[in-house]
């Protein structure tokens, strides 16, 4: 069984399969026709062709009655031509996977095939067309579109905060402003993408300028936290090494993970290493993750025993408490973007797929704004400003704290 497509139907969902220059090779006997063929499953007949195949391991999944049978090799024109074409209607609305099943042992298979999966939105005959996005994400090219406009929004607010408080701007506030670009952009390439698929059926419109954006805006993200949470640039001018080993580490990574992507991206379930590309995808992703936490720990370590030795304690305990802020803030980020959304993304209804992407790219806007919030370029920073007493107060706190200890 070799995996096509999954494709989200409606009432006006269509399956068009074209199959050319057909050979099968078999070293045993002579193939039975009737044994290769083409089938839609949903998933809710999934388990139960896995239970029939179990009980009956020699019985071919062509035959079963949990499958919509499309065809099979017997509908083929004869040799030397050995071609097929017809369009399916989808009777009953549903998640479908289309898949091709070789039944015959010890054969071997080769053909062209082109697959057209689609919707259908109003009458085809008059005002309608065809829809080739998934029922589930058809409405992302403006749930991108929508939200590259926040992002546009948010970079000119950034600018005037940035020229307001010029003497407070840092390089790290620079940087920060550069992915906000780039994520903005990021976002329209992605809506472009989506409605250029939605309207051919093919992912070859910007789909470069989308994964050279999506590489930056990834890479960029996971150095702004890393700056961020090391304090550099407005905290100090330098790097230590360990920080700097953590973005040696991290932004090989997600080159790696990005390559993943695009070969995720630009190829189907149907080719050999397909799955194990989506693995290392997740686990080059997770390692990111858990690797970006540690400067902002070692920050926060840090900043805990300078309080104890430095005079200016409210100072540092003011940095402390931001650092604090910062870590519980990343931490709900990647929490939310990389388990809540795949939740959603697993049990949501195939028509209601599109929640999952508007629910990551809102977390992803509130983490934005958050995090430009607390390390905004101000003169009288309430981290950083402090009075005598306040001053007087933490050294208090820390004298009673030593006291107790």
């Amino acid at each position: 069984m070799i995996l096509f497509e999954r494709f989200g139907f409606t009432h006006t969902g269509h399956v068009t399969i074209t199959v050319s220059s057909v050979s099968v090779i078999s070293t045993l006997t002579t193939p039975n026709p009737k044994n290769l063929g083409f089938f839609l499953l949903s998933q809710q007949s999934l388990v139960q062709i896995l239970i029939e195949l179990q009980q009956n391991p020699n019985s071919c999944v062509l035959d079963s009655n949990f499958i919509k049978f499309l065809f099979n090799f017997q509908s083929l024109s004869p040799p030397p031509s050995s071609f097929f074409n017809y369009s399916y209607p989808i009777s009953a609305p549903d998640e479908y996977s289309l898949f091709f099943a070789n039944c015959e042992p010890q054969s071997k298979v080769s053909m062209d095939v082109r697959t057209e999966l689609y919707n259908v939105d109003g009458d085809l005959g008059s005002w309608g067309s065809k829809d080739y996005l998934s029922a589930g994400v058809t409405q992302l090219p403006t749930i991108f579109s929508v939200f590259s406009v926040c992002y546009f929004g948010f970079l000119g607010v950034w600018v005037y905060v940035c020229w307001r408080n010029k003497g407070s701007v840092h390089r790290i506030h620079l940087l920060m402003g550069a992915l906000v670009v780039v994520k903005a952009l990021n976002l329209v390439f992605a809506a472009e993408d989506k409605h250029y698929v939605k309207v051919t059926g093919t992912d070859h419109g910007w789909d470069v300028l989308f994964y050279i954006f999506q590489s930056l805006r990834v890479v960029l993200l996971f150095t702004v936290i890393v700056l961020v949470g090391t304090g550099w640039s407005f905290m100090k001018p330098f790097l230590q090494d360990r920080e700097k080993k953590v973005l040696m580490v991290v932004i090989p990574l997600q080159v790696l993970a990005n390559i993943a992507s695009v070969v995720i991206g630009e190829t189907g379930p149907f080719i050999r290493d397909w799955l194990t590309w989506n693995q290392v995808f997740l686990l080059v992703d997770i390692i990111c993750c858990c690797a970006i936490i540690f400067p902002i720990v070692w920050s926060i370590r840090s900043l805990r025993e300078t309080s104890k030795t430095d005079g200016k304690a409210a100072r540092n305990l003011a940095k402390l408490t931001l650092f604090r802020q910062f870590y519980i803030v990343v931490i709900g980020y990647l929490y939310f973007t990389r388990i809540v959304v795949f939740a959603l993304k697993t049990i949501a209804a195939y028509k209601y797929q599109w929640v999952a992407n508007a629910a990551e790219e809102i977390a992803s806007l509130a983490f934005y704004i958050v995090m430009f919030y607390m390390f905004r370029p101000v003169e009288k920073n309430e981290y950083f400003v402090i009075d005598d007493e306040e001053e007087e107060a933490a050294e208090m706190a820390l004298r009673d704290e030593e006291f107790e200890l």
